[in-house]
């Protein structure tokens, strides 16, 4: 596997992986590690990709556990652990020179939910945040766009779990919200 980003002590899936990881580039390929399920290798499009996905990242705590910089280079066979993104159509930066490079952000306690349905409260949204184990400090929809909100968690490891649990996923009908992390803050 090459362009490989980080060892995780992931307690976690190769969907919340991709999730949180394709923030910041093209995953390819997500593998839990038979020997070591605690840790995890993730495939980038290229090298260019894995370093820049890494950094931010890099030290930050996923469901209590460290990402750190990998020390392997080629995994072995997987057993079922590996998880191939190649084709997957939700990927953010499919297209070279997507816009969403220029949304690319360190962890912070703030993210960016998208896609939001008119009739979504802003109590909803701390309940749906409540529900996923985060809670909620400061909430505020775009006044132009009230599709958009910045959510402020009480931590940053929440903010990294935020997009884990809800990017894409099916929450309302018809919408599936995007989470990203923003340079704003409330």
């Amino acid at each position: 596997m090459d362009g490989i980003v980080p060892d995780i002590a992931v307690g976690t899936n190769p969907q919340s992986l991709f999730i949180l990881f394709s923030n910041y580039g093209y995953v390819q390929c997500v593998k839990i590690l038979f020997n070591k399920k605690e840790n995890a290798l993730l495939k980038m499009a290229d090298d260019n990709q894995a370093q820049p996905a890494m950094s931010p990242l890099n030290w930050h705590k996923l469901h209590g556990n460290l990402i750190t910089p990998s020390k392997h280079q080629n995994g072995r066979k997987d057993q079922g652990l590996t998880k191939d993104y190649g084709n997957l159509a939700l990927h953010r930066f499919k297209k070279p020179g997507f816009k969403n490079f220029q949304n690319i952000f360190l962890p912070s306690a703030t993210v960016h939910l998208s896609n939001i349905p008119p009739s979504v409260s802003e109590e909803y949204l701390k309940v749906l945040s409540s529900s996923h184990g985060g809670v909620i400090k400061r909430l505020k929809f775009f006044q132009k766009d009230r599709k958009m909100a910045l959510i402020q968690m009480r931590c940053v490891e929440e903010a990294v779990q935020a997009p884990v649990d809800l990017h894409n996923h099916h929450v309302w009908e018809n919408h599936h919200p995007g989470v990203s992390f923003s340079k704003s803050t409330i």
